[in-house]
C-alpha cells in the first residue's frame, strides 16, 4: 500500500500519547457509572468470570472491562488511534451514533478457558469480536506484536460505521489492509525499517471471486488463503481507484450484489466481475515464491497463528 503522510502522522503521535498518560493512567470508573452498558449478552458472560477481578474505564469510543490498567492502557490508546486511521482512511464523518465500542480484556489463560467453553468458541481462539464488542486474552507475562489488535480494533470501528454489516470478504480484507499499514508506520516512528507486507497467493490456491465475494465466512480448509486473498483484492481496489472503492464500500454495505456494483463504480477498469478476475490475478501472485516472500515466510506464519482468531 501506497503509504499517506497522515496515515504515518497519526502512528508517529501513538508513543507520545503513552508518554503523555503513563502506563497505570486509564481511569477507573464504577460500573454503575458507566455511560452505557453493554447489549451483547456476550458481555455479561464476560463479567460473570471471576467477578471480582472486572474494573471498568472508558474513552471517547471505548469501555474497556479490564483486571489491571497497566494492560488496559496501552489497548486504550492504541484503540483509539485505530479510530482515527479508520476514519480517515475510509473518508468518514464521526457516526450519528454515539454507541461505545465495549472491550473485555482477559489476563489469565484460565479464565479465558471459561469464556471459551461459555461463549461456545473454539479451544484455540485468543480472541472474538462480536456484535460492536471485542473479546481478547492478553496475557500480561507474554510479548504481544503483530497486527492482531489492530486488526480486531478496525472490526470495532467498521461495526460503527456499517452497523448492518458489510460482507465477510471486505470486513476481513479492510482489517487487514489498514492494520498492516498502521501497524508497520508504527514501527517506523519508533525507528524501526518496517513495511506493511502483503501475502502473495499461488495462482492455482485462489479462490474464484464468484466465490469469494459470496461467503459468509472463512473456509476452514482454505482459511489462511481467503485473509490473504481478501486484504489483496481490497489493496489493489484501493490501488486502482479509491474513491470508486469508497463508493463500492458503501454499496455494498446497503447489500447491493458485487457483482451488479463492481462495473458501476469501475465501469472504465472493471465491466464484469471476470475482467475483475483476470487482472487481480496477476496483482494476486505477484512476488509468490520469489526470495522475497520466502524470506519473509517464518514471520507471516507466525503473524497467522495469532491472526484474526475465532473465525476459522
Amino acid at each position: 500500500m501506497r503509504q499517506i503522510p497522515l496515515l504515518f502522522a497519526l502512528l508517529s503521535t501513538l508513543p507520545a500519547a503513552m508518554a503523555q498518560t503513563g502506563l497505570n493512567s486509564l481511569p477507573e470508573v464504577e460500573f454503575s457509572q458507566l455511560s452505557q452498558r453493554d447489549p451483547n449478552p456476550l458481555g455479561e458472560r464476560a463479567l460473570s468470570i471471576n467477578p471480582t477481578q472486572w474494573k471498568h474505564g472508558e474513552t471517547e469510543h471505548y469501555i474497556y472491562h479490564f483486571a489491571h490498567s497497566y494492560v488496559a492502557t496501552p489497548i486504550s490508546v492504541e484503540a483509539e488511534f485505530h479510530y482515527r486511521v479508520v476514519a480517515k482512511e475510509l473518508e468518514r464523518d464521526q457516526p450519528l451514533t454515539d454507541i461505545k465500542s465495549n472491550v473485555y480484556i482477559f489476563e489469565r489463560p484460565e479464565d479465558w478457558q471459561q469464556f471459551q467453553g461459555l461463549g461456545e468458541l473454539e479451544k484455540w481462539t485468543g480472541g472474538i469480536h462480536s456484535q460492536g464488542s471485542l473479546f481478547i486474552l492478553r496475557n500480561p507475562e507474554q510479548k504481544f506484536s503483530g497486527n492482531l489488535l489492530g486488526h480486531e480494533i478496525v472490526h470495532l470501528v467498521l461495526h460503527r460505521f456499517y452497523a448492518d454489516g458489510i460482507p465477510c470478504w471486505l470486513n476481513e480484507g479492510i482489517a487487514q489492509y489498514i492494520s498492516k499499514s498502521a501497524h508497520a508506520s508504527y514501527q517506523r516512528a519508533r525507528g524501526y525499517i518496517s513495511k506493511p507486507h502483503s501475502e502473495a497467493i499461488a495462482t492455482e490456491e485462489m479462490i474464484p471471486l464468484a466465490t469469494l465475494t459470496r461467503l459468509t465466512r472463512p473456509p476452514s480448509d482454505q482459511c489462511r488463503n481467503f485473509y490473504d486473498e481478501s486484504e489483496r483484492l481490497v489493496r489493489f481496489l484501493v490501488a486502482t481507484d479509491k474513491p470508486s472503492f469508497l463508493a463500492l464500500l458503501d454499496a455494498l454495505g446497503r447489500h447491493q450484489p458485487f457483482e451488479t456494483a463492481l462495473p458501476r463504480f469501475y465501469p472504465a477498469k472493471f465491466a464484469t466481475v471476470a475482467t475483475l478476475e483476470e487482472k487481480f490475478r496477476e496483482y494476486a501472485a505477484k512476488d509468490f515464491g520469489t526470495s522475497l516472500q520466502q524470506a519473509e515466510e517464518m514471520t507471516a506464519s507466525q503473524r497467522w497463528i495469532g491472526r484474526s482468531v475465532g473465525r476459522c
